[in-house]
């Protein structure tokens, strides 16, 4: 059951109510639970208690049409364990789950931990080397990613590119969305320009600063040193380190940015009440953009400005790439960018001098 529980990115306890039938958990869980139990030949020890389970966990769940896995590194830069409750990656397993739905496809979901990369890859290998796979790549590099197509040749690495690397990817242009973000604050008058980031490196965070810094060059705008920001991209509360840095601004007498780019919504969202707390009104003193898009932007208050990250159409494109090649996806080295669009929404306006 620990196996099981390992392979599906869930707990002992959760394989547990999906082999008894009980409530507890979701059935897209249990079904999921259920295939990785039948394809892995595991069945429940015959007590007279689980004779029930045992049938059910026998029952041909993946009959009815083939299946993809997604497939996570869990543990590993801003992946939690929890990769499932953290909003974006959330909203990410929506539309794989619809997707795969919409072309006639169950959709599997497991895990490997990165503590135990080489056992768990080991695993997945042999359960599913002859079946599309769909890896979520955010938090990985190219050794990483390398070492997973070696043993998954039907291999689409999802949200993030290595271009030297001959793998597919369908990725998000963050270059693209930082620079949007960056001309929209200049086009609005802003010349003192702060920029949050996260303290945790991703490829996507250095694209998004990359396009930014070109659209600083193009306005010929300079980021003060005082106006940049470290924080922690998981924590979308208030953060010391930076009102520290804010509060030590207004002490010394040094102007505010009049806006701050966030190179994640969860980072805005934090910016947005670490402000709060010290009296600086969004978006009357500071202006405040984020970048994804998530379901959480149009929550808070005032609704974030942020960049669109077109989570359905990343994932549709890599669904079609995982069920339409008969050969090994990887043969083909296809890229895929999708473009990103500007949000404008209340946390954002002209800076108070214009």
């Amino acid at each position: 059951m620990e196996d099981i529980a390992r392979l599906a990115g869930v707990s002992k306890a959760a394989v547990s109510l999906a082999f008894s039938g009980k409530p507890g958990i979701g059935e897209e869980t249990r079904t999921r639970i259920l295939s990785i139990a039948k394809k892995a030949g595991y069945t429940p020890r015959r007590s007279a208690p689980a004779q029930e389970a045992a049938t059910v966990a026998n029952a041909p769940v993946e009959d009815a049409a083939p299946s993809l896995l997604f497939l996570v590194i869990a543990n590993a830069g801003i992946v939690t364990s929890q990769y499932d409750r953290q909003p974006f990656f959330r909203e990410l397993i929506h539309f794989l789950e619809q997707g795969s739905r919409a072309g006639g496809f169950s959709l599997l979901i497991s895990a490997i931990d990165m503590a135990r990369f080489e056992d768990d890859l080991r695993a997945i290998a042999e359960m599913h080397a002859d079946r599309g796979v769909i890896l979520l790549g955010t938090n990985l590099d190219k050794e990483t990613l390398t070492r997973i197509a070696e043993r998954l040749p039907k291999l689409i690495v999802l949200d993030t590119c290595f271009e030297t690397l001959s793998i597919p990817f369908v990725y998000t242009n963050n270059v693209l969305g930082g620079y949007q973000a960056g001309a929209w604050l200049c086009r609005s008058g802003h010349r003192t320009i702060g920029y949050a980031a996260s303290d945790v490196r991703i490829p996507n965070f250095d694209a998004r600063r990359r396009g930014f810094d070109d659209a600083m060059r193009e306005w010929s705008v300079v980021v003060a040193a005082d106006h940049e920001y470290s924080v922690d991209p998981m924590l979308p509360a208030a953060q010391a380190a930076f009102q520290n840095k804010i509060a030590k601004l207004r002490n010394d007498g040094k102007p505010l940015p009049t806006a701050i780019f966030c190179e994640s919504d969860f980072i805005a969202i934090g910016v947005m009440k670490s402000l709060a707390e010290l009296g600086i009104r969004v978006p009357e003193d500071v202006s405040v953009i984020g970048f994804d898009d998530i379901a959480e932007a149009v929550i808070v208050s005032p609704e974030l400005t942020t960049v669109r990250v077109d989570k359905e159409k990343m994932v549709r494109s890599a669904v079609r790439l995982a069920t339409s090649l008969d050969e090994s996806p990887s043969e083909g080295g296809m890229n895929i960018s999708v473009a990103t669009a500007l949000i404008e929404r209340r946390s954002s306006a002209a800076p108070p001098s214009v």
